[in-house]
Parts: C-alpha cells; sequence; structure tokens
C-alpha cells in the first residue's frame, strides 16, 4: 500500500516535470528530456519495489528468531528458578557444597541476562528496519536554493557526533577484560555501557561489575557507592542480592558492624530463596548474630 502511494506521487511528479520542460525547451529537446525523465522514474520506481520486498523479508526472518530467543530465555529462567529453589532446600544438609552450587547459579543467570540482551538487541533491529521503510516511502523535501555552506560548519568539515559503541560486544569485552584482571580496561568498558545504554538492563549489571572491580581492589568505599547505585537504579536486575551481599561483606570491610548486619538481615528478607540470603545467614551465624531481629 505505501509503495503504490510511493509510485503515483512519484508518477505526478514526473508529470509535472514533464510539463515544466515542455513549456521552457524547444519541442525535439523537451521530447528527449522526457523520454529519459521517464525510464528513471521507471527505475526507481523498480528499485523501490525491490527494497520493499527485501525489507518484508528480512523483518520476517528477525521476528522469527526474536520470537526463538525469547523462548530460550523463558526456559532458561524457569530453569535457573527451579536450581534456586533446590539448593534453598538443601541448603542446611550441603555444607561446603554451596560455593561450587552458587558458582553455577551464577553462569546461568549471567547466561540469561545474555539472552535478554540478544532481544533487545533483535527489538532494536526491527526498530531500525522500521524506521528506515518509513523513511524510504516519505518523499524527500523540496530542495530550495540557499546560501554556501561555510567551510567551518559540521556538514562542511564532515565531523559528526561520535557513535555509541555496540552493547552486547562492549558489555562482553568487559566480562572478559575483568575475568582477566584488567580491572582499569574492564572499568572504562562497564562505564561506556552505563553512559551509552543508562536504561538497558546491562547497566545495571555493568554497574555492579564496577563494585566487584573496587571490591578485589580492597577499595570498600567505592564498591558500597557502586552496589548502592545497583540496589537504587536497577533493584529488579538479576545481579541485586548479590550487589546487597556484597555490600554487606564491604562495610563489614570498613568496619561498619551495625550498617553491615542490618544490610545482610534485610537481603535474607528481601531475597530469602536466593543462594546469596543463604550465604548472609552463614555471614550472620558466624558473627553471632540471627538472621532476623528478635
Amino acid at each position: 500500500m505505501h509503495t503504490k502511494s510511493l509510485r503515483n506521487r512519484l508518477l505526478a511528479a514526473a508529470i509535472t516535470v514533464i510539463v515544466l520542460i515542455t513549456l521552457s525547451a524547444p519541442a525535439r529537446a523537451a521530447s528527449k528530456e522526457i523520454i529519459e525523465m521517464q525510464a528513471q522514474i521507471q527505475q526507481l520506481l523498480d528499485n523501490v519495489q525491490r527494497l520493499q520486498t527485501t525489507v518484508d523479508s528480512r523483518f520476517a526472518v528477525l521476528q522469527h528468531l526474536a520470537e526463538q530467543t525469547a523462548d530460550s530465555a523463558s526456559q532458561m529462567s524457569a530453569t535457573v528458578n527451579t536450581l534456586q529453589q533446590k539448593i534453598a532446600a538443601q541448603n542446611d544438609t550441603s555444607g561446603g557444597k554451596l560455593d561450587a552450587v552458587s558458582g553455577q547459579v551464577q553462569t546461568l543467570n549471567d547466561s540469561v541476562d545474555e539472552l535478554k540482551s540478544r532481544i533487545a538487541k533483535l527489538d532494536k533491529t526491527i526498530q531500525d528496519m522500521q524506521a528506515q521503510l518509513q523513511n524510504m516511502q516519505t518523499p524527500p523535501p523540496a530542495v530550495i536554493a540557499g546560501p554556501a555552506i561555510s567551510g567551518n560548519s559540521p556538514a562542511a568539515t564532515g565531523v559528526t557526533a561520535p557513535q555509541a559503541p555496540p552493547l552486547k560486544e562492549t558489555f562482553q569485552a568487559g566480562v572478559r577484560d575483568y575475568n582477566a584482571a584488567k580491572y582499569e580496561v574492564a572499568s572504562g568498558e562497564f562505564q561506556d555501557v552505563i553512559h551509552y545504554y543508562p536504561m538497558d538492563d546491562m547497566a545495571g549489571t555493568a554497574q555492579f561489575y564496577l563494585g566487584e572491580i573496587a571490591y578485589h581492589q580492597k577499595n570498600y568505599a567505592d564498591a558500597v557507592k557502586a552496589y548502592d547505585a545497583v540496589l537504587e537504579g536497577f533493584s529488579g536486575n538479576a545481579k541485586a542480592p548479590a550487589a546487597q551481599l556484597r555490600k554487606g561483606l564491604s562495610l563489614l570491610q570498613l568496619g561498619k558492624k551495625s550498617e553491615a548486619i542490618a544490610e545482610l538481615r534485610s537481603l535474607v528478607k528481601r531475597h530469602p530463596q536466593t543462594p546469596e540470603a543463604a550465604q548472609a545467614k552463614t555471614k550472620l551465624t558466624a558473627l553471632g548474630i540471627h538472621s532476623t531481629p528478635r
């Protein structure tokens, strides 16, 4: 429907051009120019039709991929929830195995985060293609003569605003550098994720890793600030329980025992079925403190 409307507008423009040429040029020259103009217009219409077909085909493929990825994410989330429930039920008898199982859950959570990122990337690609298609179907504005472009202007110099780095690749590079203990490089990559994609769920995970970097460097005050940013700005993020646990441990390292106890108790209350809550209970017991105030 949109392609047909575009074709009609192009034909109307062609007719206008033909009339203007006929009125302002000799008959033979006008006839020759009209024939050339008609051939160019027909070629343009054919190109638009082929482009429309290509866009429709790719859009359908992307929608199918997005649906498949969403199903995989749902299945993975269900698996993680089941595993977390089993860990909570067996916590009293698992003892020293808790840390190993907790690491497996962390890996699964990271996989879920990656799947969510893929879904967001597919959705953005679909939106970009829809915007491009809409722009192609909108007729260009009339060209109006004006003053020459200054040599110092952005249009003349070709200077453009810096483009945002790709979300998924930047985040994964940060994780790789973090695991390799390249904390300075990883910190810059995670900060890019937060700066350019502040509303994405990956920004919350990147904020958590900034806290981890500070924690491993024994900069516990900065670690507390980073974990607070996760808890306050990304409370629904999968890393929120881990951020609260790490915040409590950082407060202990800073000698703020009463605040640390309150944080660990809050974790147990807010996320009782998580491995982090189990670790918080273990830490409170080691301090001779009950997990719930009496």
